[in-house]
Order: structure tokens, then sequence, then C-alpha cells
């Protein structure tokens, strides 16, 4: 029987919607290009993760000047949620208004926070959030709490947030998404950036997909690529080309939901150009691709000589003190969270640093991920040509970030360690991709509308990180998953009331 639904994309927008439609009893299936991870050998490897790169796949896409660059994407069920940090933030009320930042304003969002309160709420109960209200100053208004109290400090890192709180600052726990239980009952190793192959992290495989999974009518096939979405005269989207192995085939249903990611995403839409759609399909704007936007991120390393770091997984805080103004009444400069604990072969594989030395400086640095917002710009984009990916990331905002490592480092050195140093992320490490088919009421300037169908074709859905009209300056994953959950109810009352 043909599926009503065809999700193609398992990551955290398809597998979230798939596990909200998953009780309507109506038949879904879920295209995923990769396949699942399992555990091997390599798990916890940090030469094999960080040097030897084993689990970034073989892709090759062009930067705006045409240099060949590996993006560091990962496709397998579950997306790149599979080796997030797990951070599950809220967007701050504040980041759904226009903004004004040191490189330009925001143009805000179609919606408020008010709207999609109710959707985070949902989505902090479905992956299992670990957090406290209240701790953070930027904390946004909140109908329910968390599901289970926040993952707990390691004894350095409780020294760590006194001495945070002594210098000034106001350090909150991070909401998190991991069974810490189960993830070092697989190895006492931190989870940052490391793939999830024993259900510890609440990542879209281990919560969205194993949740849709347990109904009957949803199906997953995996090994999938769609190459090509087929439009009618109506804008309705008629076939969905796939490649598996070497087999090609077409499948068909009544609503199609894309969550591919940012960049795969915009660059399905632009392949799928047809007589009708000449630029791309959901293209009549000329927006598709554009607007591409990727955190300003830096890793700042805190270490004094005489003093050790022993903490295993360490990314238990965040720091909002600039995330609204630089703490003096200008612009905002971003958030501050932990990274998951640096150790010597992590940084060997990853600096010029040599691995004697960066075992010294790993058993003694605190590590911290500084994180500003990249702003839209319809010259940041994605394009396609004969099927390969050209991504011209046009960085903006780099001031506010200069701004915000530099308060880090003064406070770190007021909070008694001597040493601080930093090193900006580069387009190699996907920094939460986002924007190239933003959310919006003009049809002329949006790509999908406030329930993120497309405009142009009544029965395409775009539900991931396309649709973000600002990056915000926190981890998107939750405000896709509560993106997914407003999309679903939406379809549920439309497209399944009859």
């Amino acid at each position: 029987m043909a599926p009503d639904v065809v999700i193609i994309g398992s990551g955290m927008g398809g597998a979230t919607l798939a596990a909200a439609l998953a009780p309507s009893g109506r038949k879904i299936l879920i295209l995923e290009r990769g396949e699942a991870l399992y555990p091997t050998v390599h798990d916890r490897d940090p030469q094999a993760i960080f040097r030897d790169g084993v689990f970034r796949p073989d892709e090759i896409w062009l930067d705006g000047c045409d240099r060949p660059f590996n993006p560091g994407n990962y496709y397998n069920v579950g997306g790149n949620s599979k080796f997030y940090g797990a951070v599950l933030l809220r967007y701050r009320a504040e980041d759904f208004s226009p903004i004004q930042h040191k490189g330009g304003r925001t143009p805000g969002w179609p919606i408020s926070y008010d709207d999609l309160e109710a959707d985070y709420v949902a989505a902090e109960q479905l992956y299992q959030v670990r957090g406290v209200p209240g701790e953070d100053p930027t904390d946004p208004p909140r109908s329910g709490g968390f599901a289970f109290p926040p993952v707990p400090d390691e004894p350095d890192i409780v020294d760590l947030r006194r001495r945070l709180q002594k210098a000034g600052l106001t350090p909150a726990s991070l909401p998190l998404g991991v069974d810490l239980d189960r993830w070092l009952g697989a190895g006492h190793h931190p989870w940052d950036a490391h793939p999830d192959t024993c259900g510890g992290k609440m990542d879209a495989e281990t919560i969205g997909i194993k949740t849709a999974l347990a109904f009957p009518n949803v199906e997953l096939m995996t090994g999938c690529r769609a190459t090509q979405l087929l439009s009618d005269a109506d804008g309705r989207i008629t076939e969905i080309r796939c490649a598996r192995g070497q087999e090609t085939f077409t499948v068909n249903a009544p609503l199609v939901i894309l969550s591919a990611g940012a960049v795969q995403s915009a660059a399905l839409l632009l392949s799928s150009a047809n007589d009708n759609c000449p630029t791309g399909l959901a293209n009549r704007s000329d927006q598709v691709g554009r607007n591409f936007m990727n955190h300003n991120c830096s890793a700042v390393l805190a270490l004094h000589p005489l003093r050790r770091n022993r903490a295993v997984y360490q990314k238990t805080l965040m720091i909002n003190d600039f995330y609204l103004s630089d703490g003096a009444g200008g612009p905002p400069l971003g958030n501050v969270q932990l990274l998951g604990k640096i150790s010597g072969p992590i940084l060997a594989a990853t600096s010029a640093v040599p691995e004697w030395l960066a075992g010294l400086i790993a058993a003694r640095s605190f590590d911290f991920y500084a994180m500003s917002e990249d702003l839209p710009n319809p010259d940041s984009r994605v394009t396609v040509s004969d099927g390969q990916i050209r991504l011209d990331w046009k960085r903006s905002n780099w001031d506010a970030h200069d701004g915000l490592v530099r308060k880090l480092k003064a406070c770190l050195k007021k909070a008694g360690f001597p040493i601080v140093f930093s090193r900006p992320f580069d387009r190699r490490t996907p920094s939460h991709q986002c924007g190239t088919a933003r959310m919006g009421q003009d049809r002329s300037t949006s790509v999908v509308d406030t329930f993120c169908r497309a405009h142009d074709h009544p029965n395409l859905f775009v539900v991931d990180a396309s649709v973000l009209p600002t990056s915000a300056a926190v981890n998107p994953a939750l405000t896709i998953a509560a993106l997914a959950i407003r999309t679903a109810r939406h379809i549920q009352e439309t497209e399944f009331a009859a």
C-alpha cells in the first residue's frame, strides 16, 4: 500500500514529525540516505573520530571560491544529532523579534515565542530534557518544567561554577538530553561530538525514530537517497525519485516532508527544477539556498598549570551574561557553554600541538564553546551545478564574536585561570547550519509559511533547520523539534481532519 506521508531525512525535524504523526494511523515512510550506527571499536576512540575522521562521509563540496572541502555533515539514521552535544536549549523570547547586532539587524520571525512555547514543552518532554528552570537570567517564560533534574556537575565543575560566580558571571545548568548512567555505562568518555551507539543521548534516532517505529504504520527505509522531486502544473509534488544502491525507483504520497538539513534540502529543491519551476521547486521567491547561516564559534581553553581538571564529560554549564547585550548596554555577543572534555588525543588531532604537550594541556584545561549569531544574508547561499554542491558562506557579525571571546577570556582570568587561549572553528566543522528555505508570511521573501508548508506546493512541507529565519546564538535542535511538533499538529488539523 502506498504511503500517506513520505518524510525525507531522519534527523531532528523528520524524526520528531514522524513521532508526532505516528499515532494518526496514517502510513508513514521515512527515507534515510544513510544507515543506522552500530557499536564499533571506533565509537570512543578520539584519534579515530577526530584525527582519522572514520565517521565523516567521503563527500566534497565547493566553497565560495570553488575550493573543495569536506563539510563534515553526517548521513545516518538520526542525522547529525547522533554526534551532537545533546544541548536542547530554547531560543530566548527576544530571538523571535528583530535585534540590532554589531554586524546588522536580524529580521525577526513571523511567529512569536508564545506561538511556539507549548511545542517547546512537548519537545522537552519527548526528548527527556534534563535541566532546571530559572537559573539563567535569559530563560524565557515557560508553562512546564523539565522532565528530569539537570545532569550533575562533576567535582571540578562544581569548583568552576563557584569561580565563575565569584568573577561576576551567572553560570546555569545546560538543558541536556543525556541518560548519564547509560552513556557512562558504555565507557567513561564525553558525549559531545562522539557517536551515540548505546542510546545514551536523546537524539533523533534514540527518541524520535524509535517512538515512531513503535507504531505498525511507520516504516524506515535506509540507504535510500531522494534525488529529485517532481511536481505538476498545479504545484503538487507527484513523485519522489530515489536511488538505493544500483536501483532507482519512485515513491508517491499525498504529503511530502523534506527534512534533509539546511544544505541538502536546498540542494534537492534546486536540483528538482522543471518547466513549471525553472529555478527549482519552492523557489518562485528566489530564496531557496539563500540566507545560509552557520554559527560563529570558537573553542576557548582556560587552565592553571598547578590545577588539574579530572572531569570526564564536563558539558553541564552555560553562561548567557552576554547574550542579550555585551554587559554594558551594547549589542548582544552570544552564548558560552562548556565543551565536552577535551583530551590530549583530541587536542593533538585538532591542532598543531604535539601529543606530549597536548596531554599536559588537556589534563589542566577547562574547555568552553563560545557561540555568536550569524546573520541572514541573501548572498550567503547554497547552489548546485551538475550535482555539485557549492556553499558560499559569507560569515557575518564576527566583531561580536571577537568581543564575546575577549569578554570570556577576561572573565576566566579573573576566575583564576592565568592561561587562556582560543581557536575559531573553520568551515569543516558544521556549527548548526540553518537558513536556505526560511519561514515567512510574504511569499516574495520566504519559502515556507508559518507552519512550514511551501508557499508554492500545497503538499510539500520543509521541516528542518532550513526554515529558521535567524540562527540566534543557541543550539537549534530543540527549536527544530518544536517546529516539527507544531507542523504535525497543523497537518493533522488540515490534512487528516477528514
